[in-house]
């Protein structure tokens, strides 16, 4: 027989099968049931197990009653002892096919331990896991991810609770918890089947923890906590204190979770969380067909468009539509693929934004012309829109889903002057379903059917693809820039994905991210017919020159995912004589060119008729130089260009029209100038009569509009300029700072390395840097922090600049603290992070070029700069109050960077000599909330626990201590500063001492009692920091014993006990002297 053996892999199952077990040795078994293997074993061994001898044994005394009744002629008795045989021979033949079929495990049910017994193996699904061991205890942890494990618990606990309310009758709570644990199942499935790609993998952790904790809330079950990830916080690796932050973090979230959930506003809750949290955001569109028949080639021009203020809000993505109702570019098929990128909150948050679609045919003059062969061809001509309200979408409040199809209906011009961007107005502005509203090839979550005009929609568009014009798109809004978006969606966002760009930047721009867009709007026009009998049919003809008049090739893009062009043709509208084009195109040329070239618009009726055609010539033009001769850009906004006309060939001419005014002067002008411009210069004259209109947006990291701004720059053009322009940046706008921060701090430390050997500039530069940290700090451009950070490691290169900042920072301190007056002083305070951050970035980039040269001098001057700050902490004047204030406040946060190029003793040490210079009764409330900042730094962290300071912590809390040999010398080991002593040992006492006198304090106050809540605060973290360390290394270094004494101090609703072993403190418990408390916290330090 085989015997009994511990299993190795086989460790954890599932029965998939009911079991009725048969005796005290058998475990019964219901599917679902989860169990613990200990051991198996195979067959043969069985019977022994099933005490199948016995069986067989009743067998044998079965047939001895059936002989004994038939010998007594007992009839009844026969066939009693028939049945109880047949019974018989049937349990054996079951149990002869176990035991010759199956493998058997003994185990237990891990919901009910006490439950032990075998069971047959092939009732068992085996689970993979992994075995811990922990002390000699092994440890047996399933293989599966843990989310997929926390939602089968989930549901066992829930599916006990749903059968209670069915037998309750509650049934609208029956329901309720059905669907979630229907939701649940589903989503279990997608989390351990593997396929999913990243970003959807992340979407779905975020929903099944929401619905988890929602589920929880509602049944009033135990609250879980969990870390950033969504993972379930372990107790075991967790200090009390994080455990309880993360319960009120966790109650708030779920808080939230219900409200949103009763106002059923944002059905998609995680993605909402993700968009409103995140500052940039990409709308993905995937074209998946355009159902038209135009019966010529078309061009769809989609792009993002806010009805409210009617204007296009990204550039336009170009799709070139075949006559045979495919792509132009039959490899497109299928792969019409853009994504709408640098969306910031603000865009968020208007009110309505609406996905567009203006079709442009090209061909006929008349579509219903059949006379092709005499009908001019290639002319653009308006056609149509079709829009969708988005707005739900982009705000996260609807479903976002790349497989999920929209239906937007096409809208047709009505008539031969009717301006694309007249009929979009229109239609944003209908009410109902001609509105815009998108119908969906998918039925709703909960099934229900659209009903009205949209259902017939669908059904047309269904079932009678041709009946009803339009487009077919699949979207999804994505959360980060074009970099992240790659890395988050690759399935959806690749190399072949269009990016069409936000008309304007971004709430962020990174340094790295060159741009130099100009995007010109053709507006409108105002053109006489002079000598012709109707009005013209007017073609603006648009191309980008150099200062010759030739024309700069492949410098003009029409649309996102099309190649660039020599010339941009407008639409032309029939007859009119004032038409409103609305067409906007992207000029992109290199940086170098830009002062030399302009954009020249050639105007030129086209006829029906191509015989006419071919005659017409160009009948005026307008140009505009897009750089201005003070070195700044066009400004941003329309502007009216004067009108040229004169001899064909003329207009061609740069130097003729060069000459001549390109656009009229404002309003209160307007008079003076066209009659001053009536004379006729190199063959060109200006036309009183007609009018023409553009709008420029520049969108430059290189060029600025702003003339202060461009003379720092390129401030070494005129360097006698230079302590001007240096002065006048303060005053520059700080939305034009930012956008080009990265070549304004280059500028900056450019000025101060270019000139090391002096100090002339050094405080107007230092000056300068504080008030751009200062811009970024203000909460407008908060964004700005990360591009802050990643210029200062990534592009800052000034290698010397730490000996300057560090030199001026110091003359600001020394002169405050004597009383003197210093204005920028404060704002200095408040930048004192990222200064030290250029600091130290600087330092290192100085040690690591010249091998760690001069690291003497610079420890020396850091540690007098750390005096003049103490020596500020000092000053007894009124004046510094304020700034002692803000010291106190900001300056934890240097301490992450200057310990990596500073002595960390050192540096403790002279950050002990910051708090003690403060007198004991000043800025306590400040004082500790400092501490508290310094309690949970890395200097204060990352240093193993002495002896010394565990008794320092509770001796200065409590005041005294057990006298015991060697406690004198002890005392004298916390209260001084050995120069032996590590960071933390320096640091505690007079942290602790700060404590010890504000819970000492008996003032009932009010602002006494906020200023014991920080103490229990900064106590917190202590306590928080010290369970970090292995409590039982601790108490073994310590000798914890038996003989143990307790003492007991209660602040401000808490108890402090402090445990004493042979006078020696060795422990402390914390606890909340609240009432109801069940679980008093409990910390070993």
């Amino acid at each position: 027989m085989a015997p009994w053996r511990k299993t190795d892999k086989e460790r954890h199952g599932v029965a998939i099968y009911n079991f009725q077990g048969n005796g005290a040795s058998q475990l019964s078994l219901q599917i679902g049931d989860v169990v613990r293997i200990q051991e198996t074993c195979g067959g043969e061994s069985l019977a022994q197990v099933l005490e199948y001898s016995q069986i067989q044994l009743a067998g044998n005394q079965v047939k001895e009653l059936i002989s004994g009744a038939m010998e007594a002629n007992d009839l009844p008795g026969v066939e009693m002892s028939e049945k109880v045989l047949k019974t018989a021979l049937m349990q054996l033949s079951y149990y002869n096919h176990l035991a010759s079929e199956c493998d058997w495990y003994r185990g237990y049910l891990l919901k009910h331990k006490m439950l032990q017994g075998i069971f047959p193996k092939s009732f068992i699904h085996i689970k993979e896991v992994t075995v811990e061991k922990r002390r000699n205890i092994e440890n047996i942890i399933p293989a599966e991810i843990p989310l997929a494990q926390e939602v089968t618990t989930t549901l066992w606990e829930w599916g006990s609770i749903w059968k209670q309310l069915y037998v309750a009758s509650k049934k609208e709570r029956f329901m309720q918890v059905q669907s979630m644990m229907y939701d649940l199942m589903e989503w279990r499935s997608q989390l351990l089947s593997g396929t999913l790609p990243k970003d959807e993998l992340k979407e779905l952790k975020q929903k099944v923890t929401s619905k988890i904790d929602y589920g929880n809330k509602i049944l009033e079950l135990d609250l879980i906590v969990r870390d950033d990830d969504g993972n379930i916080l372990d107790p075991d690796n967790t200090s009390v204190i994080s455990l309880f932050h993360a319960h009120e973090e966790a109650t708030d979230k779920i808080t939230e979770r219900i409200k949103e959930e009763m106002s059923k506003d944002q059905p998609d809750y995680g993605m909402y969380s993700r968009i409103s949290s995140s500052p940039t955001h990409s709308l993905y569109v995937f074209v998946r067909n355009f159902v038209c028949r135009i019966g010529e080639d078309a061009e769809l021009f989609m792009s993002l468009y806010d009805p409210n203020k009617q204007t296009v809000i990204s550039e336009n993505y170009l799709v070139r539509w075949g006559s045979k109702g495919f792509p132009k570019e039959i490899e497109m098929l299928n792969n019409l693929k853009v994504v709408f990128t640098d969306l910031g909150n603000k865009d968020l948050n208007r009110d309505k934004i609406y996905l567009i679609c203006q079709i442009v045919r090209v061909g006929k003059m008349d579509l219903k012309d059949t006379n092709t062969k005499k009908c001019t061809q290639g002319l653009r001509r308006p056609f149509g829109v079709a829009v969708m309200d988005i707005t739900d979408i982009i705000k996260g409040k609807a479903e976002s889903d790349e497989e999920k199809q929209h239906f937007i209906p096409f809208h047709p011009v009505t008539a031969e002057n009717d301006f694309l961007h007249s009929l979009l107005g229109k239609v944003t502005a209908s009410k109902g379903d001609s509105g815009g509203q998108a119908v969906s090839s998918r039925k709703s979550p909960k099934g229900e059917r659209r009903e009205g005009e949209t259902e017939h929609i669908l059904k047309l568009a269904l079932h009678g693809e041709h009946s009803l014009p339009g487009l077919w798109v699949t979207m999804k809004m994505l959360v980060g820039d074009i970099i992240q978006i790659r890395k988050d969606y690759p399935h959806l966002v690749d190399r072949t994905t269009v990016v069409a760009r936000k008309l304007g930047f971004p709430e962020i721009i990174m340094p790295g991210d060159v741009r130099n867009d100009i995007y010109i709007t053709l507006l409108q026009g105002d053109f006489d017919k002079y000598n012709k009998t109707t009005q013209r049919n007017v073609e603006v003809i648009m191309c980008v020159c150099a200062e010759d008049g030739k024309t700069l090739p492949n410098a003009i893009c029409v649309g996102a995912g099309d190649k660039p062009m020599n010339e941009y043709r407008s639409v032309v509208y029939y007859q009119v004589k004032q038409p409103r084009w609305m067409e906007t195109v992207k000029v992109a040329v290199p940086i170098e060119d830009m002062q030399r070239i302009h954009l020249r618009f050639m105007f030129r009726h086209r006829s029906s008729l191509e015989s006419k055609d071919k005659g017409e010539k160009n009948f005026a033009m307008s140009y505009v130089k897009l750089m201005k001769e003070d070195g700044t850009t066009l400004q941003d906004g329309s502007h009216d260009l004067v009108v040229l006309k004169g001899e064909s060939k003329k207009m061609e001419d740069a130097s003729a029209y060069l000459t001549l005014p390109s656009y009229r002067h404002h309003v209160e002008n307007k008079g003076a100038t066209l009659s001053r411009s009536s004379s006729s210069v190199g063959g060109l004259s200006v036309s009183s009569r007609d009018v023409f209109s553009i709008s420029t947006l520049v969108c430059s990291t290189k060029l600025t509009q702003n003339v202060g701004l461009l003379g720092l720059l390129k401030w070494r053009m005129k360097p006698q300029l230079l302590q001007e322009n240096l002065e006048k940046l303060k005053i520059v706008d700080g939305e034009e700072v930012v956008k080009f921060l990265q070549d304004t701090l280059d500028a900056l430390f450019n000025i101060m390395m270019e000139h090391s050997q002096s100090n002339e500039y050094d405080i107007l530069v230092f000056d300068a840097l504080i008030y751009i940290i200062g811009l970024i700090a203000d909460r407008k451009f908060q964004h700005f922090n990360t591009v802050l950070e990643a210029y200062i490691q990534q592009h800052f290169s000034a290698t010397l600049a730490y000996k300057k900042l560090m030199t001026v920072l110091k003359t600001y301190l020394d002169t405050s603290s004597r009383g003197e007056q210093c204005e920028p002083i404060l704002r200095t305070l408040k930048a004192l992070e990222y200064v030290f951050k250029f600091i130290v970035r600087s330092r290192t980039l100085f040690s690591q070029l010249y091998e760690g040269k001069e690291q003497m001098e610079f420890e020396e001057s850091m540690r007098r700069l750390f005096e003049s700050i103490n020596n500020l902490m000092k000053s007894q004047y009124k004046t510094t109050i304020l700034l002692q204030v803000a010291a106190l406040k900001y300056i934890p946060s240097v301490l992450h960077d200057v310990e990596t190029v500073f002595d960390a003793k050192l540096l403790s040490q002279l950050l002990y000599e910051f708090y003690t210079c403060i007198p004991p009764v000043k800025l306590q409330k400040q004082k500790v909330q400092s501490m508290n900042e310094i309690v949970q730094s890395n200097l204060f962290k990352k240093q193993a626990l002495s002896m010394e300071l565990d008794y320092g912590l509770m001796s200065e809390l409590a005041g005294r201590r057990p006298v015991s040999s060697g406690s004198e010398n002890d005392l004298g080991k916390c209260k001084g500063v050995s120069e032996s002593a590590e960071c933390r040992d320096i640091l505690l006492p007079v942290i602790t001492k700060e404590l010890k006198e504000l819970l000492e304090q008996k003032d009932e106050m009010q602002h006494q009692v906020q200023e014991k809540k920080y103490c229990v605060e900064l106590l917190n973290s202590i306590l928080e920091v010290l369970s970090c360390q292995d409590a039982k290394k601790i108490l073994d270094l310590l000798g914890y014993a038996s003989g143990s004494q307790f003492e007991e101090h209660t602040y401000n609703g808490f108890t402090i006990s402090l445990i004493w072993v042979e006078g020696s403190r060795h422990g402390s418990f914390v606890k909340p002297q609240r009432s109801g408390s069940a679980h008093p916290m409990r910390v070993v330090s």
